[in-house]
């Protein structure tokens, strides 16, 4: 066993209550033998095949002035108990109404930390994920742009935590809260319950959808990708994830909560290697094209980029221009086609940084948003300034 310290034992009495511990030995073999409601309770192990016979005082009442040293005694009882130390104690308490869900992140380490830059977008994608699994499971058939069912904003407010990171590679430790039984009497906290099991199940579906999906194509999944817990924004999440240059794998996998049924949900890791990541675009990009068919729209951005293309002496100049702008409610860069005049207008707008509308079929095609058929640009406002700064220019000059 590794020894239990002081400053361990501490932090899993923060990390604790004895409510939390009180479900954990409920589920795990001891029996109630008396309690004193809001002051302690007594807990026997009889004869277990593996930890032999035991008893602990667990207190209850947090407002008492020794309560800290004793609720530090009986998790330090319940480590020698199992033959563990302090940390692994507090992640099994933690689990006994939490699912967990590790990411551990494979590259190379010479101090077994990661670039801050790096965890920043990997907490951002772990949200993004656990918000498109819980937008599909709330509703299969939601577009996941635009307002989320209330049940979904709750969860993500208030049943998902970051836990600590565990040893080894670097690994995130995400844990839903699945609050109350089911059996209590609180029907809004079991229902709650009920729907926070149900995201974790649908993110281990989809994740695992995903990975099998990128390394063999079955074009039955584009029927119901939801039966399957698959959307193009899980898929975009998993590709933030895997985005470092760095990486070799990310391993992910899933510590079901002990007071629930354990559902036989996913592999007991889902690996997420370099075979795997260099596909998850061409799989977003089928969702996409399921969930977003083309269709005609108007876009107004900036111009991020030109770049011309060759065109036989005689013609009009032509380039691909790269529009900063808003598709599906989020930054996108759209590529669209533009000659002559177009074209005149869209260098206007690049230099002066100017929006730009273009009308067209938006579609996502190989791999990036596109606009194309008949495109129509509106220069109405690029005129409209150039008249203007033409006339500011002349007064100046008088």
């Amino acid at each position: 066993m590794t020894p239990t310290t002081l400053d361990s034992l501490s932090e899993a009495a923060a990390a604790l209550t004895p409510g939390s511990v009180s479900q954990y030995l409920e589920t795990h073999g001891w029996n109630l033998q008396s309690r004193q409601p809001d002051v302690l309770e007594i807990w026997c192990l009889n004869q277990s095949p593996e930890y032999g016979s035991a008893r602990v005082m667990l207190p209850l009442a947090t407002d008492f002035v020794d309560f800290l040293p004793r609720f530090k005694d009986t998790l330090d009882s319940l480590c020698h108990v199992y033959g563990i130390d302090a940390e692994e104690l507090q992640e099994r308490i933690s689990s006994t109404r939490s699912d967990l869900f590790f990411v551990r992140i494979n590259q190379p380490m010479a101090d077994g930390s990661i670039p801050f830059r790096q965890a920043g977008k990997t907490v951002d994608a772990l949200f993004r994920m656990l918000k498109a699994a819980a937008t599909t499971a709330a509703d299969p058939h939601h577009s996941h742009k635009g307002r989320r069912p209330t049940v979904v904003s709750d969860f993500l407010d208030d049943n998902i935590r970051l836990g600590q990171t565990k040893q080894g590679s670097f690994v995130f430790t995400v844990s839903t809260d699945l609050g109350v039984s089911p059996s209590d009497e609180n029907s809004e906290d079991s229902t709650r319950s009920s729907f926070a099991r149900r995201v974790m199940l649908t993110l281990a579906r989809g994740l695992e959808s995903a990975r099998s999906l990128t390394l063999r194509w079955d074009e039955r999944a584009l029927e119901s990708p939801s039966n399957l817990g698959l959307s193009a924004a899980l898929v975009e999440s998993m590709e933030e994830l895997t985005r470092s240059e760095k990486l070799r794998s990310v391993d992910l996998s899933f510590q079901w909560a002990a007071a629930e049924p354990v559902p036989n949900a996913t592999a007991s890791t889902i690996a997420l290697d370099r075979d795997v990541i260099v596909e998850l675009p061409r799989l977003r990009e089928r969702l996409v094209r399921r969930e977003e068919p083309s269709r005609k729209a108007t876009l107004i951005g900036i111009v991020k980029s030109l770049a011309r293309e060759e065109t036989p002496s005689g013609e009009d100049d032509a380039a691909i221009v790269t529009l900063l702008t808003e598709v599906g409610g989020k930054t996108r860069s759209v590529q669209v086609g533009l000659e002559g005049e177009d074209h005149h207008w869209a260098i206007i707008a690049y230099q002066r940084k100017l929006p730009l509308v273009v009308t067209g079929n938006l579609s996502f095609e190989r791999r990036s948003w596109r606009l194309s058929g008949d495109i129509d640009v509106d220069p109405s406002f690029l005129k409209y300034f150039s008249q203007q700064h033409s006339s500011s220019n002349e007064e100046g000059s008088t």
